[in-house]
């Protein structure tokens, strides 16, 4: 996982995109791809259509590098929200071939879904890097709290404190919307 990318680094890309340099672009795709691309494939349950979601994530920040502030938060979180905001465009205009496209509900539940998962990943780029090292390590690479201690150069108790409080910050994605949500100007669609 891409540790949070300090605000000179966001002001520096946002720069060297608005003057059209590819490299820029490229790493950036290099930096936060995976985050994209895993945020998308959680909400649409669709590796092809989150592969299609990358694609236009990365396009919309190459043609409007401008759009980003980085008074109004990090790139990783635009870039979360960007992927957020085109995953539940595709979700409301492209149901499933199994499901009724005129019956609200279906489409109503797939919505509060792919938010619940869209405010699960932005509870996750928002939380301390600690925090989110510790949940990496006991939850996507499957170690148990004394190998996660170990692996961070922590106290068990303090592994234990960091998944306890990551998992209670996670656990608010599903019963209320983020503290304070993505800010006002990122709420444009792509």
């Amino acid at each position: 996982m891409a540790e949070n990318a300090p605000p000179r680094w966001d002001r520096r890309m946002q720069q060297r995109l608005s003057r059209g340099e590819a490299a820029a672009l490229g790493e950036m795709y290099d930096r936060f791809a995976a985050l994209v691309h895993s945020q998308a494939n959680r909400m649409l349950d669709d590796e092809d259509a989150a592969a299609v979601v990358t694609r236009e994530v990365f396009g919309y920040v190459w043609e409007n590098p401008d759009m980003y502030d980085p008074k109004q938060g990090s790139m990783r979180a635009w870039l979360a929200f960007l992927t957020h905001r085109e995953s539940v465009r595709r979700l409301r205009g492209e149901p499933d071939d199994d499901e009724d496209p005129d019956d609200p509900d279906a489409l109503d539940e797939r919505v509060r879904r792919a938010t619940a998962a869209a405010r699960a990943d932005y509870i996750v780029a928002s939380m301390p890097a600690p925090l989110r090292a510790a949940l990496e390590l006991a939850y996507v690479q499957r170690r148990d709290y004394r190998q996660t201690a170990a692996d961070l150069g922590v106290t068990e108790d303090e592994a234990r404190r960091r998944l306890r409080l990551g998992l209670q910050l996670l656990s608010t994605a599903r019963t209320r919307p983020v503290e304070g949500g993505p800010p006002p100007g990122y709420g444009r669609a792509l």
